[in-house]
C-alpha cells in the first residue's frame, strides 16, 4: 500500500479524534495538512537535500525521465514515499512506475481508465480549477485515493482560487492536495487549510529553511475540525427572489 496514501488517511482521523473529548496526545500532535516537494525531475542530489527536510513526500512533476533513474531516486528518498506526474499513461507505464519503487502517481483526465488498475501505488487525479462542478462530483465513483488541483499563474491565492478549493472540497469526498506556483504566506497556508485542503506541493529548488518554514506554519494550525468534506446544501428558491440553503436531510419515518 501507498505510504502517502497511508499519511493521508492518518491525517483524516487525526482530525475526527481531534474533535472528541478523550483524544490522545500523540493524535493531537500529527500534522493537520501534508507538506509535499516538488521534483523538478529525477536527480539524486536533489533527493538528498530533502532527506532531512521534514516532508511528507516527494512529487517529480517532469515527464522526462529512465524508468532506472527513478529507482536510483526511489532509493535514495529513504523513508520518504516518491510520486510521479504523468500525462496519458497506459497499463505498461503503470507497471514500470509500480516496479519500480514509486509510492503513488498523479495523472491527468485523457488516461486510459485501464491504466487505473492495481493497488500497489497510490492514484491520484489532477484536475483543473476550470472543471465542470459535475464533472467534480462524479470523481467519487472513481476507484482512486485523491486529486490534486492545480493553480494558476498568479504569485499568490486570489479569492475566486480560494472559493473553488472550497466549493470542490464540498463536492469531494477524497483527499484533497493542492499544488502552489511558489511559497505561500502563513495566512494564505491558513485559509486553504481552512478551505478543506489536506495537503500542498511546493515548487522545486527550494532551500531547506523553506521546508522548515512551511513545517512550522502547518504544525501551527489550529487542531480543530476544518472545513466539511463531501457536503453539499440543496439550493431551494423561493418567491421572495433570494435563495435558501437547506442541507440535505434523511427523510423520517
Amino acid at each position: 500500500m501507498s505510504k502517502f496514501v497511508d499519511k493521508l488517511h492518518n491525517l483524516s482521523k487525526s482530525s475526527a479524534a481531534s474533535i472528541g473529548f478523550h483524544a490522545a496526545a500523540s493524535e493531537l500532535k500529527s500534522s493537520p495538512m501534508l507538506l509535499v516537494a516538488g521534483l523538478a525531475g529525477v536527480d539524486v542530489k536533489e533527493a538528498d537535500a530533502l532527506t532531512g527536510s521534514n516532508v511528507d513526500a516527494g512529487l517529480v512533476l517532469s515527464e522526462s525521465f529512465e524508468i532506472r533513474s527513478l529507482e536510483q531516486m526511489v532509493k535514495a528518498m529513504g523513508d520518504i514515499p516518491l510520486g510521479v506526474v504523468t500525462k496519458g499513461m497506459g497499463e505498461k507505464r503503470t507497471a514500470e512506475l509500480v516496479d519500480s519503487g514509486c509510492d503513488f502517481v498523479v495523472f491527468d483526465m485523457k488516461t486510459p481508465v485501464a491504466a487505473l488498475r492495481g493497488e500497489e501505488a497510490g492514484k491520484f487525479l489532477v484536475i483543473e480549477p476550470s472543471l465542470d462542478q459535475g464533472l467534480v462530483r462524479a470523481i467519487n465513483a472513481l476507484e482512486i485515493d485523491g486529486v490534486f488541483i492545480n493553480r494558476g499563474e498568479e504569485s499568490f491565492i486570489t479569492v475566486e482560487y480560494l472559493l473553488i478549493c472550497r466549493r470542490f472540497s464540498e463536492l469531494l469526498d477524497k483527499p484533497f492536495v493542492v499544488t502552489l506556483p511558489s511559497l505561500i504566506t502563513n495566512a494564505e497556508l491558513g485559509d486553504l487549510w481552512k478551505a478543506g485542503m489536506d495537503g500542498i506541493v511546493i515548487p522545486p529548488a527550494q532551500p531547506v529553511e523553506a521546508f522548515t518554514e512551511l513545517r512550522k506554519m502547518i504544525d501551527n494550525l489550529p487542531k480543530m475540525a476544518k472545513h466539511r468534506r463531501g457536503k453539499v446544501g440543496v439550493v431551494l428558491p423561493y418567491y421572495g427572489g433570494d435563495i435558501a440553503a437547506e442541507e440535505e436531510e434523511e427523510e423520517e419515518i
